[in-house]
C-alpha cells in the first residue's frame, strides 16, 4: 500500500461553484485552478473550435480588466500563468505569491461572469486570427502536423464528440458570428459548471472565504453539462486505416485503439499494457524493432484518458530507412498477439507500475499539477481525493487484469492505423492536391468500419 493523504477540504457554494482547498505551507505560494467543464467534446456541428477560442479570449479582458492585463497584473507580482484546451474541459491556473492569491481570485472571478462586457467583434477579429496563426504553426506547417486529427477521425465516427480536434475547424470559426461566441460562453462559462481548487499556503477557511468573497455572488449561470450522456463506444469491429503521402521526414505508423474511459480499472490495466509493450525504455517493441531488429527509429506507446465513454491508446513508430512500414505493422501486430496470450512478465508489470508511480508522485510534489490534479478528478469524476487513492488502485491489478485489457483492447482486427509515408518528388504535387479531402475520407472509413 501506498500511504499518500493530502489534505482535501471540499465546498459547493449556493451558486454551484466547488471548491476545493488543499493546505500546504513548505512554500509561500498558492496555486489557483479553474476547470471548466466545456470542452471540444460540447461543440455542435459547424460550430467547432470555440472551446479553444475562449482560452484565448479570456485574456482579452472583462469589464473591470484591459486587454492583456490579467497576464501583466500577475507577472508583476511574480506570479505565472496559462490556460489549456482538452477534449473533456478547459482550465485557467496561476500559482503566485501568498500575498497575490485574491488578486488571482478578483481577476478570475471578472473574467469567469462579465467577460461578454468585453468581447467585442474586434476581439473576437483578432483572437480568430491568433488561432489561424497558431493552426498554421502547430499544424500545417509542422511535419506530422496533422497525425492526430487524422487519428481522432479514423478511430471515432463522424459525429462522435471526439471525433474532431480541440483546436477545430477554421471555416467553423470564420463563420462564428460574435452572437454565436457570445452563446457559447452563456451556456458554458458560470459557476455551476466549474470546479476551483487552490493549492499551497492557504488554510481551508481562508480559502473558502476568499473564494465566497469574489465567486460567490455570481449567478449561476451556466447550463450544466449532461453526464453520461456519452454511452461506452466499444473496439472497432474491424481494422481501418488511412495513408498520407506527404513531404516528411520518415514514414511514421500510428496505430490506435478504442479504450476503456478514463480512472476506471479496465483503463488502469490496459494503460499497464501498453506501458509494458511500448512504453518504457524497457518495453517489449523498443526492444526487438529498436535495439534488435533496427527497424525502427523511435518507438512509443501510452493511453490517453477521456472521461466520455472511451479513450484512446496509441502506438507510434519511426520507421528506419529503407524498411517496409508493412513489415513494421506486421511485427507490433504480432507483438500484440502474443500479449494478450501470455500477459506481462513480473518484471514487466513491476516496471510499468513503478514508472507510473514515480510519474504521479513527481507531478504530485509541485502545487501546480496537484491542483490540476484535483480539478480534473473532481471535475470529471467526482473524486478530488482520487490523487490519495489512485497508486493503490495501480497496485491492485494484477497480470491478469493486465492480459485481459490488452486481449479485449488491444487485438490488431481492432487497430486504426494512420500512416505518413515519405512522398518522392512526383507523388508531392499530387498528395498536396488531394490534401483537402483526405480529412473527409478518413471519416468515411470510420463510418463504414465502426
Amino acid at each position: 500500500m501506498v500511504d499518500i493523504s493530502y489534505p482535501i477540504c471540499e465546498r459547493i457554494l449556493p451558486n454551484g461553484l466547488r471548491v476545493i482547498v488543499s493546505q500546504d505551507r513548505t512554500v509561500p505560494s498558492v496555486t489557483v485552478n479553474l476547470w471548466v467543464k466545456v470542452g471540444s467534446r460540447d461543440e455542435v456541428p459547424g460550430r467547432t473550435g470555440f472551446a479553444h477560442l475562449f482560452e484565448h479570449l479570456m485574456f482579452q479582458g472583462s469589464a473591470n480588466v484591459a486587454s492583456g492585463e490579467h497576464f501583466s497584473a500577475l507577472m508583476a507580482v511574480g506570479g505565472r500563468l496559462n490556460a489549456t484546451t482538452w477534449f473533456d474541459r478547459t482550465n485557467y491556473f496561476e500559482t503566485v505569491p501568498k500575498g497575490a492569491m485574491e488578486l488571482a481570485l478578483w481577476l478570475e472571478a471578472d473574467r469567469h461572469s462579465r467577460l461578454l462586457e468585453a468581447l467585442t467583434q474586434e476581439n473576437l477579429d483578432n483572437q480568430r486570427d491568433v488561432v489561424k496563426e497558431e493552426k498554421r504553426q502547430r499544424y500545417d506547417n509542422a511535419p506530422y502536423g496533422h497525425a492526430l486529427r487524422d487519428v481522432y477521425a479514423t478511430l471515432f465516427p463522424e459525429g462522435h464528440p471526439y471525433h474532431h480536434p480541440t483546436i477545430g475547424s477554421m471555416e467553423d470559426l470564420e463563420a462564428a458570428t460574435l452572437e454565436d461566441v457570445h452563446a457559447f460562453y452563456t451556456r458554458h462559462y458560470g459557476p455551476n459548471n466549474s470546479v476551483l481548487t487552490l493549492v499551497g499556503d492557504v488554510s481551508p477557511e481562508e480559502g473558502f472565504a476568499a473564494v465566497e468573497k469574489y465567486f460567490g455572488p455570481l449567478p449561476p449561470s451556466a447550463v450544466p453539462r449532461e453526464e453520461g450522456r456519452m454511452p461506452p463506444l466499444p473496439p472497432l469491429a474491424g481494422p481501418v486505416r488511412l495513408e498520407r503521402v506527404e513531404s516528411v521526414p520518415n514514414d511514421r505508423l500510428y496505430i490506435a485503439f478504442r479504450l476503456p474511459a478514463d480512472a476506471t480499472p479496465e483503463f488502469h490495466a490496459v494503460g499497464l499494457a501498453l506501458d509494458a509493450i511500448g512504453g518504457l525504455s524497457s518495453s517489449r517493441l523498443v526492444e526487438h524493432l529498436v535495439r534488435q531488429d533496427q527497424v525502427v527509429t523511435g518507438l512509443t506507446a501510452h493511453p490517453m484518458g477521456f472521461a466520455g465513454g472511451v479513450s484512446l491508446g496509441l502506438i507510434s513508430a519511426d520507421v528506419s530507412a529503407g524498411v517496409d512500414p508493412s513489415e513494421v505493422e506486421r511485427a507490433i501486430c504480432a507483438e500484440l498477439e502474443r500479449f494478450a496470450e501470455t500477459g506481462p512478465t513480473e518484471i514487466e508489470l513491476e516496471s510499468a507500475i513503478s514508472e507510473t508511480e514515480r510519474a504521479w508522485l513527481s507531478a504530485l510534489a509541485s502545487h501546480d499539477d496537484r491542483a490540476d490534479h484535483i480539478s480534473h478528478y473532481a471535475a470529471l469524476h467526482d473524486d478530488p481525493a482520487y490523487i490519495n487513492t489512485f497508486l493503490n488502485q495501480l497496485r491492485s491489478v494484477s497480470a491478469e487484469h493486465v492480459r485481459a485489457a490488452a486481449a479485449r483492447y488491444l487485438t490488431p482486427s481492432s487497430r486504426a492505423v494512420v500512416a505518413y509515408l515519405v512522398a518522392h518528388d512526383d507523388q508531392a504535387e499530387a498528395s498536396d492536391a488531394k490534401d483537402a479531402s483526405d480529412a473527409s475520407d478518413a471519416e468515411m472509413i470510420v463510418e463504414e468500419s465502426a
